[in-house]
């Protein structure tokens, strides 16, 4: 269970107090994520693909289909343990413990409580501290955020696109919401944070430790609408610390070429030259329309002349 105080620990390649508080050990496990991608796959062959293209992790999830979307066969996912060297993520349906225990059993690496599912618990999450895989958990704010990592998450991933449509606004939106909280609080007086803590819905501690660290204390990536190196990298130029790549990215001529480009643009995110090069050459990457129909109104509407 989480100590008293602050929970995290996270000063740049360092942890401390692992032998107090376990829940440092699993920050440090999920720190050796960063500055690179995750990809997500339903088949072996798409891992292979994955891991000869550079991505640091997988995620490992149901092909999608109609129905309710759950916990991935623990057959495929021992499977893919088998067939690649990386690290191993599945999902589980928030606030569905027994799935989470299922996952630990079979020896994931990262568990992802992911809202990309269907929900279990419209009310609860799981308790991650009971748990010795780290948790990666979604959020759309600094409030969400915060109030997963007390329960436990080791990464947030700011989800953006859930629906498959190759749209990054969503995406761009709510990184750009976490950040801007994040250096509102950093310019606060300390007798402000209390008043922006009971704002946002999160624990004081935790809020004053992300005040402090001008950051969020545990490994923060973007998920939703990455399709191209230039989504890669512009979401790594505002500050996340990696990116999730969707299934989807597979269904293309040369999935390889595609993965291998992301993974070159999350790794150079700031040399427009070789983020140029990674994208020479790649067939378009997303064949549905990015925008819907309600969602263009609403820009049209809000112009002011």
């Amino acid at each position: 269970m989480e100590e008293d105080g602050a929970v995290t620990v996270y000063s740049g390649s360092a942890i401390t107090d692992t032998k107090k508080n376990t829940f440092s050990i699993k920050v440090g496990i999920a720190q050796m994520l960063r500055g690179g991608a995750i990809a997500e796959v339903t088949t072996v062959n798409q891992a292979k693909i994955a891991e000869s293209a550079g991505v640091c992790c997988l995620v490992v999830s149901e092909p999608k289909g109609p129905g309710i979307s759950r916990m991935p066969d623990p057959s495929l996912i021992k499977e893919i343990k088998q067939a690649v060297a990386l690290p191993v993520m599945a999902k589980a349906r928030v606030g569905h413990f027994v799935e989470a225990q299922i996952l630990e059993a079979i020896g994931v690496d990262y568990i992802d409580e992911s809202e990309a599912l269907a929900l279990a618990d419209e009310d609860h999450f799981v308790n991650k501290h009971n748990f010795r895989a780290p948790f990666v958990c979604g959020c759309r704010d600094l409030g969400e955020a915060l109030r997963r990592v007390r329960e436990g998450a080791a990464m947030v991933r700011t989800q953006g696109d859930l629906a498959g449509t190759g749209s990054i606004v969503d995406t761009v939106h709510n990184v750009r919401k976490v950040m801007g909280d994040i250096r509102i609080l950093s310019n606060m007086d300390d007798d402000e944070v209390f008043t922006f803590s009971k704002k946002i819905g999160a624990p004081y501690d935790i809020v004053a430790q992300t005040k402090q660290m001008g950051r969020l204390p545990v490994v923060h990536f973007a998920a939703g609408g990455i399709v191209t190196p230039a989504d890669a990298a512009f979401m790594m130029q505002l500050g996340c610390d990696g990116v999730f790549i969707g299934s989807d990215i597979f269904n293309c001529s040369d999935p390889y070429k595609k993965v291998r480009a992301i993974v070159q643009a999350v790794r150079n995110y700031n040399d427009p030259h070789i983020l140029a090069a990674a994208s020479s050459g790649l067939e378009e990457a997303m064949g549905g329309l990015n925008l819907n129909e309600n969602r263009v109104e609403r820009f049209v509407s809000d112009e002011t002349y």
